[in-house]
């Protein structure tokens, strides 16, 4: 059992979390077994994300504390909430683990302040990601250089391979 210092100190931790992150997402991990949760931990400590287990009273509070108003008690299950840097990473993460075992699920979020519906949370985690979306841009960038370039390129290899093939019949 926690004591009043420790929630107090777990509340001020989420909150300036909360504060500082543009997204947060909840997740529902009820059956999901030890092994399994450290799995999870280990991949979104990996993506600079965190995953917290909470008591559903304790993040009402955080959430409260920043503005947003959740009635946590609609929540289903057991409650966990995964910060990330940027706005998708901990939504990914979650929808990916969640194809492979059942026991997790996305069950609502957090982004700029604005709660996220499960369905919002779900599209969140199909958006592609910051370096995702650069990576594209650089491609499409280059898609009309490399366009312009095989181009330009190609009639002089026509004209090339012609002038072989009469230095060849001559």
């Amino acid at each position: 059992m926690l004591t009043r210092s420790q929630k107090e100190e777990i509340v001020q931790k989420l909150t300036k979390e909360l504060e500082t992150a543009p997204a947060a997402v909840f997740a529902d991990f009820k059956g999901l077994g030890a092994n399994d949760m450290v799995k999870v931990k280990k991949e979104l400590r990996e993506s600079g994300s965190t995953f917290q287990i909470i008591k559903k009273k304790l993040l009402a509070i955080a959430l409260k504390n920043n503005n947003i108003d959740l009635d946590t008690k609609s929540l289903d299950g057991q409650v966990a909430i995964s910060v990330s840097a940027d706005e998708v990473t901990s939504a990914k993460l979650i929808a990916k683990i969640a194809k492979d075992n059942e026991n997790i699920k996305l069950i609502g979020g957090v982004l700029d302040g604005d709660l996220l519906t499960l369905e919002e949370a779900v599209a969140l985690s199909k958006m592609p990601s910051l370096d995702e979306l650069r990576g594209q841009f650089v491609g499409l960038l280059q898609s009309p250089a490399k366009s312009f370039a095989s181009a330009i390129q190609t009639p002089q290899k026509s004209f090339a391979g012609a002038m072989e093939s009469l230095a060849a019949s001559k």
